[in-house]
């Protein structure tokens, strides 16, 4: 599961600064829902199941769980439906992860 201090982490917040917890914990439910969409797996009930397990072993959630992580930095960072300047998508991030998990 990811924990509060991940996602402290990953958007580059002080563990002690507290008022957007709430809001990276919603982000943190809404993304692991859009993963598991975007990859068509939206069969199991429990939210934080597709990044929970073996994160060494040869069925490694590793991945999903860098999405997710990317997902909520990116929200984070935009929390606006536009951008004002040219955007770029960043090779071999949010897609290439979830790639392989993907049920067509």
């Amino acid at each position: 599961m990811i924990t509060l201090t991940e996602l402290h982490t990953q958007v580059n917040l002080d563990i002690n600064y507290t008022d957007d917890d709430d809001y990276l914990l919603a982000l943190l439910a809404a993304c692991v829902v859009a993963v598991k969409n975007r990859i068509f797996d939206t069969t199991k009930n429990d939210i934080t199941e597709p990044i929970e397990g073996d994160l060494e072993g040869e069925n490694s959630n590793a991945p999903l769980r860098q999405a997710v992580l990317l997902l909520i930095a990116n929200f984070y960072a935009n929390r606006e439906p536009v951008a004002y300047v040219q955007t770029y998508t960043v090779p071999y991030t949010f897609d290439f992860l979830i790639a392989p998990y993907i049920n067509y």
